[in-house]
């Protein structure tokens, strides 16, 4: 896994030096902030040997490195998931790639189902927590000493600074902020009703197929953690109609102008 990780990330350096402060994962629908930022260099994710690539529709699969405001930034613009096939040490590597590179703060967004009563479509919730007791941890296995610890705490795994600043910046966008607690699943089917009624008595607000591995790898490697998540549909048993992708693609993509003044002028504040 050390080789692997380090050897993607010499890849990078030879095509750039640029060493970002922050670290932003654009999830379902929500790609486009990475077509409007000041761009110093994008590098496709099939240019890099051994780099998993996504193919899910909907996500161009790069990095962009660049910057919002004055905060140097590297963006994942479409990211891989564990049902594409993926061991999970890859689904996770791009998170380690961006830590090796230089980024102290992962920013994590997605498209999620709302579970909760206190949401609805087109809603973005602050993740406060998570559950990731659905899938595989990604820090099974030999651990690598110099990036982390072997039994790290994910107590406030997401960073309560941040928290307060996303909140504040929330209020200045007047954006509605919902808050909650996220639980990923594996995918890539959609949730039974059964599963979505368990999921709401263990607590989750929302549910979704990534993210949760992410934000246990970046805390590994002592980055801080913020994310939301976009509520593109309620999660299985509780909408009217089946679920599909291009609806969570379309909600998305309808609220991304909220969602991109958000991560803007947060993000100018992490400088």
């Amino acid at each position: 896994m050390r080789k692997k990780v380090e050897n993607c990330v010499q890849q990078i350096r030879e095509k750039t030096d640029f060493v970002p402060k922050v670290a932003l994962i654009l999830g379902s629908g929500l790609g486009a902030l990475a077509d409007e930022i000041q761009v110093e260099v994008s590098i496709g994710y099939e240019e890099l040997e051994g780099f998993p690539v996504s193919t899910v529709a909907g996500h161009k699969g790069r990095f962009v490195f660049g910057y919002i405001g004055k905060t140097p930034v590297v963006i994942m613009q479409g990211r891989v998931h564990y049902y594409e096939g993926y061991a999970m040490s890859d689904v996770v590597l791009p998170t380690r790639v961006m830590r090796l590179l230089g980024a102290e703060i992962l920013f994590l967004t997605n498209a999620a189902g709302g579970i909760s009563e206190k949401l609805k479509p087109g809603d973005l919730m602050l993740l406060t927590d998570q559950i990731s007791s659905f899938v595989p941890s990604p820090l099974i296995g030999p651990n690598v000493d110099d990036w982390g610890e072997r039994f790290p705490s994910m107590d406030t795994i997401y960073d309560l600074q941040l928290r307060d600043l996303l909140r504040e910046e929330a209020k200045k966008c007047d954006v509605d902020l919902k808050e909650g607690i996220y639980l990923q699943t594996t995918g890539p089917c959609y949730e039974s009703p059964a599963e979505v009624r368990m999921f709401g008595m263990l607590g989750a607000d929302a549910v979704g197929m990534s993210t949760a591995v992410e934000a246990i790898v970046a805390r590994h490697m002592g980055m801080r953690i913020c994310g939301i998540s976009c509520i593109s549909n309620m999660a299985g048993g509780t909408a009217k109609e089946p679920l599909s992708h291009e609806e969570v693609k379309e909600v998305a993509e309808r609220v991304a102008p909220l969602f991109k003044q958000l991560v803007r002028s947060s993000i100018e504040r992490m400088c």
